[in-house]
């Protein structure tokens, strides 16, 4: 039975981790291949289960160190019918997969139970396509058809809440909210955004956070920027009203354009010291934000200078 569903601790304040960039971490790092980037395959082998179990272990770890909560992700973000053809699943196999992928957090989770703060059970979602260079428009109506596959096998589980991460467009975001909130589950919209602070569609980040909140009726419980680094989308932040309806963080090592990690054969894995430092500028700025992780190119290194520096200079902490 899932413990937080009816209500997520992180909108009530304190400070909430989240892991770094899963995939890249665990190909570049520690040389373990992922099939079409999609990090739920490991969940089939038992070095891969514990390759995983070690990645967030880490992470575990580090949350208690500093007496914050965690949002902890499932491997579910590409356990979608959109890659079924790729990774050569059927549907009835990507179902299986999703609640494994629940069960295994899960399991961690009451590892951890010793943890002073809060751990969320959340499923990440990917977008219809390649979150860095999408190759489709799809409209609210179809993603809310497609996207309601995989929350119906997710609602079944443990899980807390879903995260429609490095979504790409606002009408992909509108199907999802809806499909989310049909299932009667929480669900946080998190944009990727180009090195102009613009979706790639061009939109810029406040008009779709506006876009789908008029539509949904402010359907998300929040929402927050990923896969981009602080220099895309700090002058984007404009001091209105949609401003607040971000909560979290989830950035880039890299500086790079998504076109440029997309060709990149070796990893950039950033400045941690001078990251952590414009994450301690966001939270001192935006002081209702509470939940700051990674995302490409971090790794267990980042989240923890991240966490010294948000603490020192958030005001919800």
């Amino acid at each position: 039975m899932s413990i937080y569903r009816k209500q997520l601790p992180q909108t009530e304040g304190g400070i909430f981790l989240t892991d770094a960039g899963l995939e890249t971490d665990l190909i570049f790092n520690r040389g373990i291949d992922i099939r079409e980037f999609a990090a739920h395959t490991l969940l089939e082998s038992a070095e891969g289960r514990f390759a995983l179990a070690q990645y967030f272990r880490g992470f575990l770890t580090l949350a208690d160190q500093h007496n914050v909560g965690f949002i902890f992700d499932s491997p579910t973000w590409r356990a979608h019918t959109h890659w079924s053809k790729a990774l050569g699943s059927s549907a009835t196999a990507l179902a299986e997969i999703n609640r494994a992928a629940i069960d295994f957090i899960a399991d961690l989770r009451d590892e951890f139970a010793a943890n002073r703060g809060p751990i969320i059970l959340n499923a990440p979602i990917g977008p219809c396509g390649d979150a860095y260079a999408p190759e489709l428009m799809v409209s609210a109506d179809e993603a809310a058809l497609h996207h309601a596959q995989q929350i119906a096998w997710l609602a079944e589980t443990e899980v807390d809440m879903v995260t429609a991460l490095t979504f790409t467009q606002s009408s992909e975001a509108i199907g999802i909210v809806r499909a989310a909130n049909d299932a009667k589950l929480p669900i946080i919209v998190s944009f990727t955004v180009e090195t102009d602070g613009s979706l790639p569609t061009g939109q810029p980040i406040g008009d779709a956070i506006v876009e789908v909140d008029a539509a949904t009726s402010q359907g998300p419980e929040y929402f927050m920027i990923n896969c981009a680094h602080p220099d895309h989308f700090r002058e984007a932040l404009h001091d209105e009203e949609w401003l607040r309806r971000i909560r979290g963080f989830r950035c880039n090592a890299s500086r790079c354009s998504h076109a440029e990690l997309d060709e990149a054969e070796t990893l950039d894995a950033g400045d941690p010291t001078e990251l952590s430092r414009q994450y301690g500028e966001l939270a001192m700025t935006m002081p209702w934000a509470n939940v700051f992780g990674g995302c490409c190119g971090s790794d267990l290194r980042h989240v923890a200078a991240i966490a010294d520096s948000v603490i020192s200079n958030s005001a919800v902490y």
